[in-house]
């Protein structure tokens, strides 16, 4: 299922930029709107997981790192290829798994989440991100990032398109000219959103659901979730989606204490996946 939503997304992807492309520039757009999709296609599939880290400037720990040992022994009983550990240096707690399979996957954790969670809840947090490369998640998960981040990029050039007259009025069809230009402008950020919140919000559950399995307790989670939802909510009021396009990857919505973007949230609100952890029947 994973592979058939991936394939979709991709093809999405595609056909936005061909389209696109015949809005700004006809058939001459069209075929460079394929380029451009055909190139961010590729390397998205890729090399996902390295755009991702490098976006955070992710540091690999060594061996001998707690973080690395907790991911170690959470792998096994989990029954996974080990993945590559990173930490990350940012003020707010939170950490994400990604990869296109389990040979080329990887976690990471802020260095603040490693501060303020105990051992036992970092372990719970990290087996949440296991969860997510055990169940494949994560390609779907960065390319839907991708696929947002890219649909920012057109909405940019969108802008300077209306800004410097580019478009066809006497197109030979589609919108043309600068209602096209305004619709694109207004309406490929919605999708963006749309896109992130129809591939998040049910794999976040599902994750929860094999963390609780991994560690045969869903405490630890739903006590680090706890701590990191309040330290969501005293996040720094600079803070603001459009400055993480990564967000939906984390284990938790780091501008989840914004009412204002709570119904846009790439994540089920944090009462709700703790309610659904207690309410699970645990394999022994």
């Amino acid at each position: 299922m994973n592979r058939l939503k991936t394939t979709i997304l991709l093809g999405a992807l595609a056909g936005l930029f061909i389209g696109v492309g015949y809005i700004l520039g006809n058939k001459t757009g069209m075929i460079i709107g394929f380029s451009i999709a055909m190139i961010i296609n590729f390397s998205m599939y890729w090399f996902s997981d390295k755009i991702v880290l490098k976006m955070y400037s992710a540091k690999e720990v060594s061996k001998d790192h707690k973080l690395y040992k907790i991911v170690e022994d959470l792998a096994r009983v989990a029954k996974i290829p080990m993945p590559k550990v990173y930490t990350i240096t940012a003020p707010s707690p939170n950490a994400f798994a990604t990869g296109r399979n389990y040979s080329h996957s990887a976690v990471a954790a802020t260095e603040s989440l490693l501060t303020l969670l105990s051992e036992e809840e970092v372990k719970g947090v990290m087996a949440h991100e296991i969860s997510h490369i055990k169940h494949r998640d994560t390609l779907i998960q960065t390319i839907a990032v991708g696929i947002a981040a890219s649909i920012a990029m057109v909405a940019e050039i969108a802008q300077w398109a209306l800004i410097f007259g580019m478009g066809d009025d006497e197109g030979e069809g589609g919108f043309g000219g600068i209602i096209g230009t305004i619709l694109l402008i207004i309406l490929v950020p919605i999708i963006a959103t749309l896109i992130q919140l129809a591939i998040s919000r049910q794999r976040e559950y599902l994750a929860d659901a094999g963390a609780t399995n991994i560690m045969k307790t869903p405490m630890p989670l739903i006590n680090a979730l706890q701590k990191l939802e309040n330290a969501a909510k005293h996040a720094n009021s600079d803070n603001h989606p459009s400055h993480a396009p990564a967000q939906s990857l984390f284990i938790i919505n780091s501008f989840s204490g914004s009412s204002v973007w709570k119904m846009f949230s790439t994540h089920p609100a944090t009462e709700d996946r703790i309610r659904a952890m207690k309410e699970l029947k645990i394999h022994r």
